[in-house]
């Protein structure tokens, strides 16, 4: 059964953040798998749908809308095909916030994909992760290649299995 809903049971203080801020739209899934988690996003465009997984991603480890876009991250990457592509942008998200800066984004945009030489620019708006401002989820480790697909048909949408 898909697990659609996240309860973070927020004190006051996120509470607050949420309410300042209009609800963040999401287009994403989480499906069970055996010992991970799959992302399942989907948008009006291929772009849209890349931005999703990433909220999705971020939508695993925090509620996002306690995120504050009071900063703004870009991420530029590149890949040799459209999966390491999907693969690079999601690894190098979770980098911004694992490893470089701890950024946790409020929104992520995809600038421009680039389908002929798998360029992709996109940028994000949040702040700096800490533990008594957002409320804990799950650590994401890694993102995997296992059953990754994108397919861009009339509704764009990917999936994406996450360590965590």
């Amino acid at each position: 059964m898909a697990d659609n809903f996240r309860d973070y049971n927020l004190n006051q203080e996120q509470k607050a953040i949420r309410a300042k801020y209009p609800p963040v739209k999401k287009k994403y899934e989480y499906l069970d798998h055996t010992a991970d988690v799959q992302l399942h996003a989907w948008g009006d465009t291929l772009e849209e749908a890349f931005e999703q997984c990433a909220m999705a991603m971020f939508g695993y480890i925090t509620d996002t809308e306690t995120v504050e876009p009071l900063d703004t991250v870009e991420v530029e990457i590149e890949g040799h095909d459209m999966l390491s592509l999907l693969y690079n942008f999601l690894n190098e998200w979770l980098y911004k916030f694992s490893a470089d800066q701890f950024f946790i984004p409020r929104e992520v945009k995809v600038l421009s994909i680039d389908r002929m030489s798998f360029k992709i620019r996109s940028i994000g708006w949040g702040e700096e992760f800490s533990l008594p401002k957002h409320p804990q989820g799950t650590e994401v480790k890694a993102i995997t290649y296992s059953a990754m697909q994108i397919h861009e048909d009339e509704k764009p949408e990917v999936f994406v299995i996450i360590d965590i």
